[in-house]
């Protein structure tokens, strides 16, 4: 992994490539080895930079941590969706703390509100979901793989899971542009009111929550 500008002890000591992915919390944020926050709870890490897990097969058979996430596209916005709103959230609380004490908030501040505001991330249902180009007209669309243990169904093979992913690279560079038609295909994507399904889904917070 190339996150050689971050200090030693928050990278991995194993991991894809022989290692040195950036550890993270279930709130995506850095942490050092010993699973302690770094920088004070205000650094993030989001997409292939981050070690993709959190916890040990363990734990995962629990139902706790999250399990690997592929590094794709779709993982990175929704950590970065997630990792923005926390963001927000943290900058909130500092500013009221600024206001009410008149003074710059402390570190035990901000890791309090790390716990108590921000929302833990989940393994993101459509990692599942992956898009493989294997020519100009040839090309394989699989959905419910990713997770360990789970391999998938194939979905679609050939021109139409080409024409599919053609359809796919040309709204996101319109959306990545700022154009009209791409925001409004993927805005939900990441924007979604309410999760129905996957870990992410609103019954299973609350649940959580509790």
């Amino acid at each position: 992994a190339s996150n050689y500008f971050m200090p030693k002890e928050t990278l991995s000591e194993n991991g894809p490539g022989g290692g040195g992915w950036i550890l993270i919390n279930e709130k995506l944020q850095v942490v050092d080895r010993k699973n302690r926050l770094f920088g004070k709870g205000r650094v993030f890490a989001v997409g292939d930079c981050n070690f993709g897990c959190v916890g040990a097969p363990e734990d995962w058979k629990k139902g706790l941590g999250i399990p690997p996430i592929p590094k794709t596209s779709y993982p990175a916005e929704e950590q970065a969706s997630h990792a923005v709103h926390a963001i927000q959230a943290l900058d909130v609380f500092v500013q009221k703390q600024k206001i009410r004490s008149n003074r710059h908030s402390t570190e035990i501040d901000v890791v309090a509100a790390s716990t108590d505001l921000i929302q833990s991330t989940w393994w993101p249902w459509g990692s599942g979901m992956q898009l493989t180009s294997l020519g100009p007209n040839d090309a394989v669309f699989v959905v419910g793989g990713g997770k360990p243990g789970k391999k998938g169904i194939v979905m679609l093979t050939g021109k139409l899971a080409a024409l599919q992913k053609d359809v796919i690279e040309a709204t996101k560079v319109d959306e990545c542009r700022g154009g009209f038609l791409g925001r409004i295909i993927w805005h939900f994507v990441h924007h979604t009111p309410v999760h129905l399904w996957g870990d992410g889904a609103f019954w299973k917070m609350r649940l959580s929550v509790a």
